[in-house]
């Protein structure tokens, strides 16, 4: 009888189906929500519009740090809120902002004229579903500390739940955005010139333990955060931004000046 063939090797895998049992390599395209129009289209006038700079300043957070963990509690208790570090930010800035108009001001590129307020609306930006937004602290010059707190959580509740109204995005003069929370070391933050335009934004960055030269000229290790502030160079000469970035940093590191309110 004829010998069986031999049974023929088992085909070698193609390259195509190689790569089709490997990771997915396909596209899916979006439809861009409104919200992200939005945003991108304020980002990129502003990058288009404002000659931007930034420049930096470094913050010693021990103070404040203390004087938090020691009355938090107490704060929480009284106000019903948390005592974190943004309204100690917030108001700070708002002192720098009222003793450097140029910062607090705008220009008004269809008239050519500069725009000073005498009032302070902090925006702050916070994560809510549909994006980055940035809810308005009103009036923030004449606010205490616990009253900052308690407007940014009562706007960031909003904001989580996608209740903010456009009046309050709307009208800010000045931004401080926190990618701290997300862990950043450092950034060069846009200027936020929707709804009305700003000339300048604080970038507030992580909290991290550094060695530092101390008064007496010893090597110490202190947490440190790095502060970062965007502006419109049209408007706000070099002098004005270190100048305050120095105020900001002059209250953070000694807050009994916040709380007797003599900067």
């Amino acid at each position: 009888a004829p010998a069986k063939a031999p049974t023929p090797a088992p085909a070698a895998a193609t390259e195509t189906s190689a790569v089709a049992a490997g990771p997915s390599r396909e596209e899916r395209r979006v439809k861009m929500t409104r919200m992200r129009k939005t945003i991108a289209r304020t980002l990129k006038e502003s990058q288009n519009t404002a000659a931007m700079l930034t420049t930096f300043q470094e913050v010693d957070m021990s103070n404040i740090m203390d004087l938090r963990k020691q009355y938090k509690d107490e704060f929480e208790s009284a106000h019903g809120v948390k005592l974190g570090f943004m309204g100690a930010f917030v108001k700070a800035s708002a002192y720098a902002l009222q003793q450097l108009p140029a910062v607090n001001g705008v220009i008004d590129d269809k008239t050519n004229e500069i725009v000073y307020r005498d009032y302070v609306d902090v925006s702050v930006a916070v994560a809510s579903p549909r994006g980055l937004v940035v809810p308005v602290v009103r009036n923030a010059q004449n606010m205490t500390i616990n009253q900052v707190e308690q407007t940014i959580g009562e706007l960031a509740l909003k904001a989580r739940n996608d209740e903010l109204g456009m009046d309050e995005m709307e009208g800010g003069t000045f931004t401080i955005t926190n990618g701290g929370v997300f862990g950043s070391m450092l950034s060069t933050p846009i200027i936020n010139r929707s709804y009305g335009g700003q000339s300048a934004i604080l970038g507030m960055h992580f909290t991290k333990p550094r060695p530092v030269v101390l008064k007496n000229g010893e090597i110490g290790i202190r947490p440190v955060m790095y502060l970062a502030l965007s502006y419109d160079h049209r408007l706000v000469d070099g002098r004005e931004s270190v100048t305050f970035l120095c105020m900001v940093r002059d209250q953070i590191e000694d807050p009994r000046r916040l709380i007797l309110e003599c900067q």
